[in-house]
Formats: C-alpha cells, structure tokens, sequence
C-alpha cells in the first residue's frame, strides 16, 4: 500500500461526514490492544467522595459528616 492510497474506500451510497467519523472512529476503538486498561487516576475531590451504594446516614450531626472526607 502506497501513502497515496487511501485506507478507506466507500463502494456504495453516499456517506456523509459524520458517518464518515462514526465508522473510522469504531474501527480505530476495536483496533486498540486490549492487553492493559487505561489508567485511571483519581484526584483528590474523587477519593474523598461517598462510594457508589452507599446511603447517607440521617440522625444528629448528619450534616456535618456528609462534608467531611472519610
């Protein structure tokens, strides 16, 4: 394959850009290697938060234990 030739060729109907977009973008996802997951990195704000599942306590002082970092 030569750098002039193009990677994709449309041999039917008459896309239009933003099909265009969808359909390279869906091939570039399925062509990344699956071996290692991205990182995730959590800031300070994310790690201080109530896990998902978790209900909040009602009672004395509720309030104040709500914005606090556990």
């Amino acid at each position: 394959m030569s750098a002039e030739e193009p990677l994709f060729r449309v041999v039917r109907g008459n896309p239009t850009a933003e099909e265009l977009a969808a359909l390279v973008g869906a091939v570039l996802l399925r062509s990344r290697p699956t071996g290692t997951p991205p990182q995730v990195t959590r800031s300070a704000w994310t790690s201080s938060a109530r896990p998902v599942g978790v209900s909040p306590v009602a009672g004395p002082g509720a309030w104040r234990a709500s914005g606090l970092p556990r």
